[in-house]
Parts: structure tokens; sequence; C-alpha cells
């Protein structure tokens, strides 16, 4: 079958990355370290391409999850909670053995975060052999969405993967860190979305200004990525144009609990890729719009979603 004819047939958003069970725990009295502080407790399901699954998948796309749990009561939770949610997990590894990933964040009375533990140790089972086993499910995707909590050699395969098979492929950083991960050469990738540390982590200078911001997203698109997205908080977003870097504005939101927000903004513009063919600057507005929807809610990924969220946000109508 031809790279168009194929295309041409609807095929699953594959999403591949981190599946985790989060747990944040919040003090109710001033901490003190070395002994017991009350707090309570709220525990969710998360890992950034599992949170883009689900947006995805309430807004209406097809899509597929590829990540690693392990074979215990969390890991069944997380793949029946997907597939409630309408995302097909069955190229999801279960590991036996092993215990599902997690993050754990301690937080004090104001809600500010004192120390984070993650357990993403299973992900390094994502290997490019792994990937090569689930070839017919990456032939018949029409985008790829990857996290960098994929070991460095699965992402340079997903890469050369793209560039042979002319499959969109979007990129989603997770941390500073983890941003070696992404390899040297980005040619066949159709779009990098990270924040401003860790753009300038992967620059490996300071970025001061908007023109840093500028020069920096041009300096990925020279190693070969199509387009960037880079998110910085309340001050909006940036993006590369045809003609340089354009940069959106944040809408004004009322913080409930910022998690899942950013992987909100990145499945929007995923979304609006994948189904209309827009531009990335409705891309990004959408993202943003969904962000301060997620913003606004306890829950991770908004229980508001639904096919026509988007026939809903009056300001991306003009």
């Amino acid at each position: 079958m031809s790279s168009s004819s194929r295309h041409a047939l609807p095929g699953p958003i594959v999403c591949i990355g981190a599946a985790n069970l989060d747990r944040k725990l919040r003090s109710l009295a001033p901490l003190q370290m070395g002994t017991s502080n009350p707090a309570e407790a709220h525990e969710s399901f998360g890992g950034v391409v599992r949170n883009i699954a689900e947006n995805l998948a309430r807004l209406g796309a097809p899509v597929a999850l590829m990540s690693a749990v392990g074979s215990d009561a969390a890991g069944a939770a997380l793949l029946a909670h997907a597939t409630a949610a309408g995302i097909d997990t069955g190229a999801t590894l279960t590991l036996a053995g092993a215990c599902s990933g997690t993050y754990t964040a301690v937080l004090d009375g104001r809600g500010d975060m004192v120390v984070a533990l993650a357990d993403m140790g299973l992900y390094e089972q994502l290997t490019p052999a792994w990937l090569a086993a689930h070839a017919a499910l990456l032939a018949s995707a029409t985008m790829v969405v990857a996290d960098l909590n994929l070991p460095f050699d699965s992402v340079a395969a997903l890469i050369a993967a793209a560039r042979r098979d002319q499959v969109a492929l979007v990129v989603v950083a997770v941390s500073v860190p983890k941003m070696a991960r992404l390899p040297a050469l980005l040619a066949g990738v159709r779009l990098v979305i990270l924040n401003q540390g860790e753009l300038a982590a992967r620059v490996q200078r300071p970025l001061a200004n908007d023109q840093d911001i500028a020069a920096a997203c041009r300096m990925l698109q020279g190693q070969g990525a199509t387009d960037v997205v880079v998110t910085c908080g309340v001050r909006g977003v940036f993006h590369t144009t045809a003609d340089g870097v354009a940069h959106l504005p944040a809408p004004h939101a009322e913080p409930v609990d910022v998690t899942g927000a950013g992987d909100a903004f990145a499945a929007a513009v995923c979304f609006t890729l994948h189904q209309d063919g827009a531009g990335l600057a409705l891309a990004c507005r959408r993202g943003l719009a969904l962000a301060a929807l997620t913003l606004a809610c306890r829950d991770t990924v908004s229980p508001a979603l639904a096919p026509d969220t988007f026939k809903n946000i009056h300001f991306l109508q003009d």
C-alpha cells in the first residue's frame, strides 16, 4: 500500500510513553521533618502521554496507548480507566513482578511542592525491539505522540521511522533532565512541544528574552524539526510560523490545580493538527483554552471535555 493511500484511511493517534499513578499529599499543618505529619491525600491517573491520550479520546479522536504498567492493582486500574475512556490499550506492556510507575508529590499547607518522588524505571523496557513488535500499529497511525520518558534509543527509532514512513511525529518534553533523551538529529519530527526551561537545556544557553526564545526555536528547526511550540505558563506560548516565531498570550484562568494543564495543551494542539489540518496558530489557541479549562478543575483531565468542546469556546470562533 502506498503512503498516500494509507494516510487517506482513518487511523489512530498512537501515544507512546508514561502511564502513572499520581499521588499528592498535602500537609494540614506546618511540615516537620523527621516525623509524621497530618495530611490529606489525592490520587489520580497520570503520566504525560497517558494524560494526552485521555484528553484526545474525550475530544473524540481515535487513540491507542503504548506504555508499560506493572502486574499490580494500579496497573489493572490504569488500563481499565483508559479502556473506559475509549483508548485502545492492546499494545501496552504488562510487566510481571513489577510495580506500576508512580509520581508522589508532597505539598505544604499552601499547596506548594516541597518534594516529589518519581518511580519511572519500568519505562526503560519500552525498547526499540518492543516498538518493532508493534510495527503494524505504528504503520496504521495518522499521528504518533511520544513523551521523553522513553529511552534515548527508542526516541531515535521513532524519529527514524517517522522520517522513513512520513508519519507525523510529535515529541513532548517532560523535564529538563530528560531533554538528554532527545537526539541531536530531529529530521522527521513534525513538532516539538516543550517549556522554556527545557528549551534552554536543549540549546545549552539561558533564554533571557523573547528574542532568545525565537532564536532557540530556529535552532531546533535547523536540527530538522518542522515546528516548535514553547509553553511559558502565564506568559502564554511561542510557536514557529512560516516567517519566524509568533507569541500568543494565555487567557485568564483561576487555577485550582496545575496538574495536567500542560498535557491538555499538548493534546489540543495534536487534536487540531490531526483532525482539522489547521495551522499551528489555531492549534495553540485551542491548547491555551484547554489548559485554562483544566487549570480550573481538580482533575488531571477536565470532566467537561467532549467532542464539541472547541465549538463551545467562543473566543476561538473569530
